[in-house]
This record gives C-alpha cells, structure tokens and sequence, in this order.
C-alpha cells in the first residue's frame, strides 16, 4: 500500500499519483497542507480517470483547517464532478466562505479564451492589495504578474488540445520568514513532446520541456511565436522566484537558492498534459 500522503503540493505529486494510481479509493484523511498545485492535481487526476470511465472515491482530509481552505478555494465546486466524495451531506453548510482571504485565484476552469480574460480581470482586481502588500511589488512587477499568468493560461488554448484549471494563492513561507505567491496551472492536453513535435524531431518529454523554457521553441512558424513560457522563466529569474514544468514522464525546474527541488526528474508516472507550479517571493 502507498505511503500515508500529509501534504499535497508539486513536492510530494509523484506519491499522490502513485497512490491514486494502486487504488479506487484516495486516501487524504491525514493531509494536513495543501496548496493550489496539490488541489489542481487532484482535480486533473480525477478528470483523467473520468475519461477512462472510472470514478474513485475521495476520502477528504479530517484537518478543518484543510477543508474551510479547500472550500475557500472551490475545491468542492469542481471535486465531485470526477470524484466521489466521502463526506457528510452538510460539508458545504460547515465551511463556508470567510470575507476575508488571502487567495488571488480561486480555482478556474480554463476552457477558451474568454476564461483567460475573467481570470486575469480577477486577478488584478485582487492583486495590488495582495501582491503590493504582502509581496512589496511595484507597478513593473505587478504588471509582470499579469502578463506571466496570461502566458501559461494562454498554453492551453493554444496548444493543448484540451482544457485545464489554475489556482493562485499567498503564503506564508516560514523557510524564508516572507511572503510567497504560488500559482498552479494544469492540463491534461497533448503534452509538450507531441505539440513540439509536430514540427521538431523530440526524442523524450524533457527535451521538449527544455526547449520550450529554456529556448523558446514552438510548434508554430510564426515568427515571434513561442516566446511564452522562456519569458514567464525570465520573469520568474528576475524576481528571484521559481518555476517548474512537468509534462508526460519529465519534470524541468529552475530552483532558487531560497528553494528546494531537483531541476531535471525524468521516467516519473505517465500523466496527460502539463502541470506547470509558480512561486514568487516576497522582494
């Protein structure tokens, strides 16, 4: 049987797949941290096995700390479209929404283009109370923000095949003693080797993962084309921050010193699509 899983995030996503994989029921009674990428990756991974006609039960987590955080994030709204959920008939009734929260997004369906234009409208309506306050970011950054986040939101229209989901949220990093931003952004699309590939000859999805953020390779002719996610990573690198992409069975990173991760993970569980985590410290 898998290991007990107790946080949910980019860090620890290989164990919940593993553990999502070996059986019908997931198990996450004993989470006790999660953040948007751990919440989006549930959400992908249910749709993935809705689409193969199977859906798994979903023990959620005993912590209510967890649960009013996960209904702040809308979790639930989208959770038992894929799932069934192991829970009390008035778990909505119990952890309603607080006024006040610290989330710049909650959990978003990206489906077409018009999504990506109510996301970015929210996320600025949120962002100089947040990002200004707790972050320290000037107009520049604030700016910068909008425009990395609309460039991954963007991905998936354009190259995809499919639809996906982003989450952002402000943390407290006791590691740092400052304040973080996180953003996840997921979908169960083509993937980055068959989108490169269709014009470049890409032997593995790490290949393909390098030459999109490091060397701003696209599958379109265009010129001017596939500069996106090379500069989400330079805006990233000038704030210090970090950027991972995972994408079919690879995973590239660039980690700060501040951070944690391997930069290069390659032969991980198959898993559709490209699962992309942000953090931007507090400057």
């Amino acid at each position: 049987m898998p290991n007990i899983i107790t946080q949910l995030s980019d860090e620890s996503f290989e164990a919940f797949l593993a553990h999502a994989n070996a059986s019908d029921v997931i198990d996450l009674r004993q989470v006790a941290f999660i953040d948007p990428y751990g919440m989006v990756g549930i959400l992908e991974a249910g749709r993935m096995f809705s689409q193969k006609d199977t859906m798994k039960t979903l023990k959620l987590p005993v912590s209510d700390n967890v649960l009013k955080y996960l209904e702040r994030m809308d979790f639930f709204k989208y959770a038992a479209r894929f799932f069934q959920i192991d829970a009390g008939d008035d778990l909505l009734d119990r952890y309603s929404k607080s006024s006040y929260s610290d989330v710049l997004l909650e959990i978003t369906p990206i489906e077409k283009s018009d999504d990506i234009h109510f996301i970015v409208g929210k996320v600025k309506e949120r962002a100089h109370m947040i990002l200004a306050k707790h972050l320290n970011y000037d107009e520049g950054a604030i700016n910068g923000f909008i425009v990395a986040l609309s460039e991954v939101c963007q991905n998936i229209i354009e190259h995809s095949g499919n639809t996906g989901f982003v989450g952002i949220q402000k943390y407290r990093f006791q590691k740092l003693e400052k304040n973080v931003v996180k953003i996840a952004v997921m979908d169960l699309g083509i993937g980055f080797r068959k989108s490169l590939g269709e014009r470049f000859d890409i032997k593995d999805d790490i290949e393909a993962v390098d030459k999109a953020l490091f060397h701003a390779v696209s599958r379109h002719e265009d010129e001017g084309r596939g500069h996106g996610l090379a500069s989400v990573r330079r805006f990233v690198n000038k704030w210090n921050g970090k950027i991972s992409i995972r994408s079919g069975s690879a995973k590239l990173a660039v980690v700060p010193e501040w951070s944690w991760g391997k930069k290069r993970e390659t032969n991980l569980t198959y898993f559709p699509g490209a699962q992309i985590n942000i953090m931007l410290p507090e400057i």
